[in-house]
């Protein structure tokens, strides 16, 4: 064999923000800090405290490999914890508030998280799971006035954490098979399982999601993720914003505000945000209280359940924006499939497009789909050949956190969904069904995300619900 003569260099995080802070310092990232007021800096701002925040986890003995825990919501405190653990060598842990205290105090302490960062509004949260929790050695609390909710001292405050340490950090040269992040499966069957993910998988990911065909990210966009950063890491876009040098747009906990979202798409030119359907139920119910609001939006994302009809309508004949289905989940990082159409396809019969639209979509790629019947064999991509989806690829999970195997996983390395699918001759899928096998129903995170390809504007939904999921 003969090997090429090109540089190999890592696929790691600190990559991605090092290039953002050269390439793009002055891109803004704006955060909802109360009803009316926002927070605003720019990437080589959000930087320099991310070196800060670094050297304030290693005084406090965070070490590479180290579990850091968040409960937080959208914000640029929370965007400084994803770059500052992943890329001092430590792992990021984004805690679901939405779990059980049962599941929560599981995940953290299967996590074995060291230290972690709570917004004031989680305060109480703590308080009533912390009797229960072994590892966390420190809370900080991610304000700037700690007084109002620590006055035995026990919580710290997140400025005066992070306010005295150096603005200078010398970053490790990490391997690029480090882990990065955890994120852990929102299952109700059964303890949750945790995603370890790595440099080499969130870049790969990243790639995946600016192409074209996929989320089509750029430096052109102005990115809302009303998704919560503890849901599959936003879907990846704190990371696939700055790698593309797009403005990034964090509503805070104002995810069900009607009001506050229009103000922020309009305020700040929001091109594309992500939301479960009952937001944008909100945003549409404002819209249509208050005419003289014209939503600047170009691009929508919803996901979590089934899209209303009234819904996807009221924002195609208002906005024009076409409704297409993907598929994802937790252990693909979530990236899968994405339905965008063939060049050609515009043209086909209304009714031919509509019932397009409401499949899956074609694999991105580099993720590798096949489907089995109960014996295990392939069946073929014809359109009525159903069988379970199976999928690898460099973003997609080997294995769960600390379990030393995993009925979702064979013996050659392939990912069972527990989806029932066909595939037609073009390579869009169809989830008709789940399987009785070893992933939960309730493990599956559905996700419904939008792009636009050149002229064409149009809304993705990344989804392993199946057919309950669809519009």
């Amino acid at each position: 064999m003969i090997t090429g003569k090109m540089m190999n260099t890592p696929l790691s995080i600190t990559s991605i923000m090092r290039f953002a802070e050269r390439v793009y310092p002055d891109t803004e990232i704006v955060s909802q800090v109360s009803p009316t007021e926002v927070h605003r800096y720019t990437y080589a701002n959000a930087f320099r405290r991310v070196r800060q925040l670094a050297n304030a986890l290693r005084a406090a003995g965070i070490q590479p490999g180290d579990r850091v825990a968040t409960l937080a919501w959208n914000h640029y405190r929370h965007f400084e914890i994803y770059y500052a653990t992943s890329c001092s060598g430590a792992i990021c842990h984004t805690v679901n508030p939405r779990l059980f205290p049962k599941q929560l105090e599981y995940v953290i302490n299967h996590a074995e998280d060291r230290l972690l960062f709570i917004d004031a509004d989680m305060v109480p949260l703590w308080n009533a799971i912390k009797h229960g929790i072994k590892c966390v050695e420190r809370v900080v609390v991610l304000t700037d006035d700690v007084r109002p909710f620590a006055s035995s001292g026990e919580l710290q405050c997140y400025e005066s954490f992070i306010e005295d340490q150096p603005d200078k950090f010398s970053w490790p040269d990490l391997d690029e098979q480090t882990a990065s992040a955890l994120c852990y499966t929102s299952g109700t069957t059964g303890d949750p399982k945790g995603v370890l993910y790595s440099h080499r998988s969130t870049v790969l990911h990243c790639y995946a999601m600016a192409l074209p065909d996929s989320f089509g990210l750029s430096a052109r966009e102005v990115v809302m993720p009303v998704v919560p950063l503890f849901h599959v890491n936003a879907w990846g876009l704190p990371y696939a914003c700055p790698m593309v040098g797009a403005k990034l747009v964090l509503p805070g906990s104002f995810m069900g505000n009607g009001e506050v979202l229009t103000r922020l798409i309009n305020q700040e030119g929001v091109t594309v945000a992500g939301a479960v359907p009952t937001v944008w139920m909100a945003v549409m119910e404002y819209l249509k209280q208050n005419k003289e609001v014209a939503l600047g939006l170009n691009r929508i994302l919803t996901g979590g359940a089934a899209c209303p009809q009234s819904l996807i309508e009221f924002f195609r004949e208002k906005y024009q924006v076409d409704v297409i289905h993907a598929w994802g989940m937790t252990e693909l990082s979530p990236v899968g499939t994405v339905n965008s159409l063939k060049r050609g396809m515009e043209r086909a019969p209304a009714d031919q497009l509509r019932k397009l639209r409401l499949s899956q979509g074609r694999p991105v790629f580099d993720v590798d789909l096949k489907i089995v019947d109960e014996a295990g064999v392939e069946q073929p991509w014809d359109g009525h050949s159903a069988g379970e989806v199976k999928v690898r690829g460099p973003w997609v999970c080997s294995g769960y956190f600390k379990l030393p195997q995993s009925d979702a996983h064979d013996e050659d390395g392939w990912f069972a969904t527990g989806d029932i699918a066909t595939f037609d001759t073009d390579g869009y899928m169809w989830i008709t069904d789940r399987t009785n096998g070893s992933v939960p129903l309730s493990w599956r995170m559905p996700l419904w995300v939008t792009l636009r390809s050149g002229r064409r504007q149009s809304l993705v939904s990344l989804t392993r619900d199946g057919p309950s999921a669809l519009c």
